[in-house]
């Protein structure tokens, strides 16, 4: 497991990152999420020893972190490293070789991965003859080549299209069958929501949220939805709840007092048919406005 203790840095007088605490499980998709600034870059380059750090330690599998671990893990940072005038496969099959990895081996492997994100046919293109996108597969490739024991990618989805997101989701899901921790940065709050495990929520270099998605969600506010034959505006005079949005026969309150929604039920079943009073779960989006504020 990856423990993140107390971590700490400053940038002048600018604290960038404040105390963060929080571990990324064997076995797990953990999304790392947070507003421009918030800290997840400097965050993620303190673990991978590009950064130092001003307090607090790393830890992985109880122990200090240290150099040679940070070899094993896959790291994508978000300054893409890829050589543009350097071949795909060769700069694979050299980045896999600094990893430790045979040339023999990389090369089969490197070959297998760029079969798997269409690539097989650009192997022998200079890098900067790629679009956005496939550069991006690129470097998600060399960050998973040499079997790392841990990954750690800074916004691996962006610019990826969805059928590249569902096959680099199928690579991520079959590292986590295998025990190994995954971090990733997003700032795509559905596609976090639909893949994680647990989630870090980072505002102002500190964290502000962590937990399972479910827990998460399970602990936000309690809504309703409301619909009714006819209109509902009525809902606006209860005492109880908040008002979210009225439309029409249509109604989305918000439980502020326990019981309350039971009151908005019996009003409404008193004024005529109720046709759909159901809760209504909030999504990650929500969350995120709710604790970043």
């Amino acid at each position: 497991m990856l423990e993140i203790n107390a971590l700490t840095r400053r940038f002048g007088e600018t604290t960038a990152v404040d105390g963060v605490t929080f571990d990324v499980r064997p076995g797990l998709l953990t999304g790392f999420v947070g507003g421009n600034g918030a800290g997840k870059t400097t965050t993620m380059r303190m673990v991978m020893g590009v950064l130092g750090i001003d307090g607090g330690e790393v830890l992985w599998q109880g122990r200090p972190i240290t150099a040679v671990d940070q070899r094993r893990f896959g790291y994508m940072p978000e300054e893409r490293g890829l050589y543009p005038k350097q071949r795909v496969l060769d700069q694979l099959i050299h980045l896999a070789q600094l990893k430790g990895m045979t040339a023999a081996a990389a090369r089969a492997t490197a070959t297998e991965h760029l079969e798997r994100f269409g690539l097989a046919e650009r192997a022998r293109d200079h890098v900067q003859k790629l679009s956005l996108g496939n550069q991006q597969r690129v470097q998600v490739v060399a960050a998973l080549l040499h079997d790392p024991t841990a990954l750690i990618l800074d916004e691996p989805f962006s610019g990826l299209d969805p059928m590249a997101v569902d096959s680099m989701v199928d690579l991520l899901r079959e590292h986590t069958s295998r025990g190994v921790p995954v971090l990733f940065s997003s700032h795509q709050l559905d596609l976090v929501e639909r893949l994680c495990d647990r989630l870090v929520i980072l505002a102002r270099g500190r964290v502000v949220a962590s937990g399972e998605v479910e827990e998460l969600r399970a602990g936000g506010p309690v809504r309703y939805r409301l619909a009714l034959a006819a209109d509902a505006g009525w809902v606006r005079g209860l005492r109880g709840i908040h008002v979210v949005d009225v439309d029409g026969p249509t109604a989305l309150v918000e439980v502020v007092e326990p019981g309350a929604e039971q009151d908005v039920l019996r009003e409404a079943a008193a004024r005529g048919p109720v046709r759909e009073f159901t809760p209504v779960r909030p999504a990650l989006a929500d969350i995120y406005r709710e604790v970043a504020a």
